[in-house]
């Protein structure tokens, strides 16, 4: 077994290493944040990810946590897993990869970062030989190409089954059918064709801005994927558009935000939808109130609540948005929550729920490329006339 070194303990950086610690070798993941070593030393990991406390536990011997560059002087690979942010003019800033490899002493053995050498590919080869999948090798320019395409390509997969949820908007169409029905295509398989409000995190954006880049500094101008970027940004304002076609202008209305990760099962936040919604949403005046069971909102906008429960989030609130779909907002649409809100109108922005089951719940409900319902149309009516003895529904 390998000794595998890790620059960055971070989402990437921790789970490659404890992936590794599974896989059998010995591990040791080097970050400059004094606390984030300390705590990964006492066994607390510094984000929620599935699955990664049970592996830090169970490969606990295998894992060593440093802040000294020269602890992973002697490892037989490097992985250099720090952050590539985008820059002003949308290329990858590789200045954290630089600083890691300036840090490191004069090693005797070499670097593995890609493989143009046949020899360099085999070591890499074979610390991967116990997973059994396919090893495609080439050289270094195609290997970053793969991660970029390959991203690029399941960014166009979600775009398009959004732009298709518009068109079934305005058809009166089921986007969660044709989903289905189109997914049964061998050709094209069911995945990443979810509607919802657009795709986040940190790999997503930031790859479809550095393709777009280098493409570009290549002259070369990629439409198309300017098109799926353009799609996924205006996808997060649809929903400011549903709430005030029931609720009417939203300033003093009350949103409630559910979810603010950019999925489930992790506290990421970087690029979450949530981050927009809530920026839109102050900016037309709204009152915000967010609950996630793990992401602490952090990054939110100033003026956002950010609360513990699902019910304080609803309590008093005209709207519920389902921003990430957690398993715990499954049960969103209860007598409890009806009862709480002023206006019992959830938006699903992810097509979480069932609509039958949630109008029939006493709800008005709006999701993404889904029919709209007759039952819905009281709060869907203008609001009354000044002087006007008629009021818009709502619950006291």
């Amino acid at each position: 077994m390998a000794r595998v070194g890790i620059f960055g303990a971070g989402w990437v950086g921790l789970v490659t290493g404890v992936c590794f610690a599974e896989l059998g070798h010995d591990v040791v993941i080097r970050d400059v944040l004094v606390d984030r070593v300390e705590a990964l030393r006492a066994g607390r990991i510094p984000f929620h990810e599935l699955d990664v406390p049970e592996l830090m536990e169970r490969n606990a011997g295998r894992l060593t946590y440093t802040l000294d560059v020269r602890d992973v002087a002697d490892c037989d690979f490097l992985f250099v897993c720090v952050g590539t942010p985008p820059t002003y003019s949308g290329d990858a800033d590789l200045s954290g990869v630089w600083t890691v490899i300036d840090e490191l002493p004069e090693l005797s053995g070499r670097i593995v970062i890609g493989a143009d050498d046949e020899a360099d590919a085999d070591a890499v080869a074979a610390l991967y030989k116990s997973i059994d999948g396919p090893i495609v090798r080439c050289d270094v320019n195609s290997a970053e190409m793969i991660k970029l395409a390959a991203n690029a390509f399941l960014m166009t997969r979600i775009s398009f089954i959004n732009e298709i949820a518009n068109v079934c908007e305005a058809t009166g169409a089921d986007v969660v059918k044709v989903a289905e029905g189109i997914g049964l295509d061998h050709r094209l398989g069911p995945h990443f064709l979810r509607a919802g409000i657009g795709y986040g995190g940190s790999c997503f954006p930031k790859d479809s801005l550095a393709l777009k880049q280098l493409a570009s500094n290549s002259g070369y101008h990629f439409q198309l994927l300017s098109a799926v970027i353009e799609v996924n940004e205006l996808q997060k304002r649809r929903v400011i558009g549903k709430l005030t076609r029931h609720l009417g202008p939203l300033r003093g209305k009350t949103v409630a935000l559910l979810g603010l990760a950019f999925k489930p099962d992790t506290d990421d936040m970087r690029e979450a939808p949530s981050i927009v919604l809530a920026s839109r949403l102050l900016a037309e005046g709204a009152t915000v109130r967010a609950w996630d069971p793990v992401a602490d909102g952090s990054t939110l906008p100033r003026g956002v609540d950010i609360v513990d429960s699902v019910l304080d989030a609803v309590r008093g609130a005209d709207a519920a948005v389902i921003v990430t779909e957690w398993q715990e907002l499954r049960a969103l649409a209860s007598a409890e929550v009806r009862d709480a809100m002023a206006t019992p109108l959830i938006v699903d922005g992810r097509n979480l729920l069932d609509p039958k089951a949630v109008r029939s719940a006493g709800f008005a409900y709006e999701g993404i490329g889904r029919p709209t319902s007759p039952t819905d149309v009281l709060l869907e009516a203008p609001e009354p006339a000044a002087g006007s003895a008629v009021e818009p529904a709502r619950r006291a």
